[in-house]
């Protein structure tokens, strides 16, 4: 397989900064999680608070005061996000959350669509982080059980853990 059929895995630690050394894998070339979500605390921080306010306006009838109170905070939350994020979720963003309009106050209806879709699209992004994750992870125990493999030592072989009855390998015998 050649180097740019190879797709790069990065573990990501739970600062969201790389840990240890980047091992390959084969895959897609999808770009890693690390360059998509620059600063994953961040966004993970303000998509829980998001879907809060979500449920809290879910909850309770909303005056002139909390809508425009709501607009300019959904207004803030994507903008604080797309400083987290790649050019290319900035951009997928900025398309798909429109800004309201500065003359009308949005109606009760109108704030909830705009914040549940903004939940939608960062349970989607969260989704995409736990799956690059997860393929993170099994690349690295792919990689491990190579290295292990790789370590045995000449005539003895790992046990197979499909085929529990095996007859054990002949060694050197003093």
């Amino acid at each position: 397989m050649s180097e740019q059929q190879q797709r790069q895995v990065i573990v990501v630690g739970p600062d969201g900064q790389p840990v240890g050394q980047p091992i390959t894998a084969p895959g897609d070339d999808d770009q890693s999680i690390s360059e998509l979500v620059e600063e994953p605390a961040k966004v993970m921080r303000i998509g829980t608070m998001i879907k809060q306010l979500l449920e809290e306006v879910r909850a309770a009838p909303l005056d002139d005061a909390s809508r425009a109170r709501l607009r300019a905070i959904h207004r803030a939350s994507v903008q604080e996000l797309e400083q987290g994020l790649s050019p290319e979720l900035r951009d997928e963003l900025e398309r798909l959350s429109l800004p309201f309009d500065e003359n009308t106050m949005p109606t009760d209806a109108e704030l909830r669509i705009a914040q549940a879709q903004l939940v939608g699209w960062l349970e989607g992004v969260f989704h995409g982080i736990q799956t690059a994750l997860f393929a993170q992870q099994m690349a690295a125990r792919v990689q491990l059980e190579e290295m292990r493999r790789r370590a045995l030592p000449a005539g003895s072989q790992q046990p197979d853990p499909d085929q529990p009855f095996q007859r054990p390998a002949p060694g050197q015998y003093l």
